[in-house]
C-alpha cells in the first residue's frame, strides 16, 4: 500500500509544479544537479547509486566495491509515470559512471599457455613478474543514453523489470591493454533488472530483489537499500584483449573468465538507492 502511494505521490509532482524556488540545488536535490532540466520534455530526474552487490559472467565473480552511479533525466511520452520513459543523458555526458571493481585473484597464478610466440609469452611472463597481476572490471554502457529503460511503477512494486540496458565489461590489466572488453555496442551483454524474483533459464535458480524502504514527500521518490537482480543473460567473449595480439589473447581471456556463457549461468546483483524527482520540481529550485 505504502509503495502504491508513493507512486501516487510521484505522479502528483510531476503534474504539479513546485512553489519554491532557490538559487542552487541543495540538499536532497543536490544529487540532481545534471538532470537535463533545460529539456522541456524531461519528467523526471533519476539518480540511482549501486554500493554493493556483484556481477558473475561465466566463471569469474566480481564483488562491487566501489560505487557506480547511473544518472539523467525522463522524457514520458504522456507527461506521466504511466508513459514509455526515454532516458535522456545528464548534462555531464556521464550516463553510468565508469567505476573499476578489483577481480579476486586477478592474474595470479595464471601461465601463459606453451603454444604462444615467444615474444608474447616474454611479455606475458615479465608483466607477472614485476608484478601486475591486479585485473580490474568496469561496467560500461553498451549504447546511448535512450536505450536504458526504467519503469518506475516495476521498480516500486516489484513486478516485471525495473531497469534494463545493453552493457559491456572492460577488464583492465598493462597485459590486457586499454581495449580489451566481454561484450561490445554490436554484441552487449542485455540487463533486465527486476526488485522482484527472477525467471531465469536452468542452471540458475530464481533470485530475488527488493523495492527497498521507499519515502517521499511529494516531489522526491527515495528507494534506499534497493536490489536489482538479474541471472538470465548471456555473455559473449572477450575481444581487443592484448592490442596486436588479440587473435591470441582473446581465447586466453575466455578460458580464464569462462565465455561465452549462455543465459543461466551468470548474475547481477546491484544493492544500493535509487532517487527520482519530479522534473518540475528541480527546475524551480534552479
Amino acid at each position: 500500500m505504502k509503495r502504491l502511494f508513493l507512486a501516487g505521490a510521484l505522479l502528483l509532482a510531476m503534474l504539479i509544479p513546485a512553489t519554491a524556488a532557490n538559487a542552487a540545488l541543495t540538499g536532497e536535490y543536490a544529487r540532481f544537479t545534471t538532470c537535463p532540466t533545460a529539456n522541456s520534455g524531461v519528467d523526471l530526474c533519476l539518480y540511482a547509486e549501486t554500493l554493493s552487490g556483484s556481477f558473475k559472467v561465466g566463471a569469474k565473480t566480481t564483488p562491487i566495491v566501489n560505487p557506480v552511479v547511473l544518472k539523467g533525466g525522463l522524457d514520458s511520452d504522456d507527461g506521466s509515470i504511466f508513459g514509455n520513459l526515454t532516458f535522456v543523458a545528464p548534462t555531464d555526458g556521464v550516463t553510468l559512471s565508469k567505476t573499476p571493481q578489483p577481480v579476486p585473484g586477478g592474474l595470479t597464478g595464471i601461465v601463459a599457455p606453451s603454444w604462444w610466440p615467444s615474444l608474447l609469452k616474454e611479455l606475458f611472463n615479465e608483466t607477472i613478474n614485476n608484478g601486475f597481476t591486479g585485473v580490474t572490471a568496469t561496467l560500461e554502457l553498451a549504447g546511448p543514453p535512450s536505450s536504458i529503460k526504467f519503469v518506475p511503477l516495476n521498480a516500486l512494486t516489484a513486478k516485471g523489470t525495473a531497469l534494463s540496458m545493453p552493457v559491456k565489461v572492460k577488464l583492465g590489466n598493462s597485459f590486457l591493454g586499454s581495449n580489451c572488453y566481454i561484450g561490445s555496442n554490436s554484441s552487449p551483454i542485455q540487463l533486465n533488472l527486476t526488485t522482484g524474483t527472477t525467471s531465469p533459464p536452468p542452471p540458475n535458480t530464481p533470485i530475488s530483489g527488493s523495492p527497498g524502504e521507499g519515502s517521499g514527500d511529494g516531489n522526491i521518490i527515495a528507494l534506499k537499500g534497493n536490489r536489482l537482480v538479474d541471472n538470465s543473460f548471456a555473455a559473449p567473449g572477450a575481444n581487443g584483449c592484448g592490442g596486436l595480439f588479440s587473435f591470441l589473447v582473446d581465447p586466453f581471456v575466455n578460458s580464464i573468465v569462462g565465455v561465452p556463457s549462455a543465459a543461466g549461468t551468470n548474475s547481477a546483483i546491484l544493492e544500493g538507492n535509487t532517487y527520482i524527482a519530479s522534473a518540475s520540481s528541480v527546475r524551480e529550485r534552479r
